[in-house]
């Protein structure tokens, strides 16, 4: 797979999960205990995750290649 492709993929992923998040900040998802708790434990994660892919994901891919 292409560089450009795969970065084009992790950001569509990047946006999608995104929209939970605003939903539990502006929205009533917050009073909704299992949905809730799925943003918080899941969600959240996954996007914290393919952020930092996006930022530092030449370096890790740089270092495996040595390895």
């Amino acid at each position: 797979m292409k560089a450009s492709t795969e970065r084009k993929i992790i950001r569509w992923v990047h946006i999608v999960l995104s929209i939970p998040v605003l939903g539990y900040i502006y929205g009533p998802l917050a009073t909704m205990p299992r949905q809730a708790m799925v943003v918080k434990w899941i969600i959240l994660p996954l996007l914290v995750i393919t952020g930092l892919w996006l930022w530092k994901g030449h370096v890790l891919r740089k270092r495996l290649r040595r390895g």
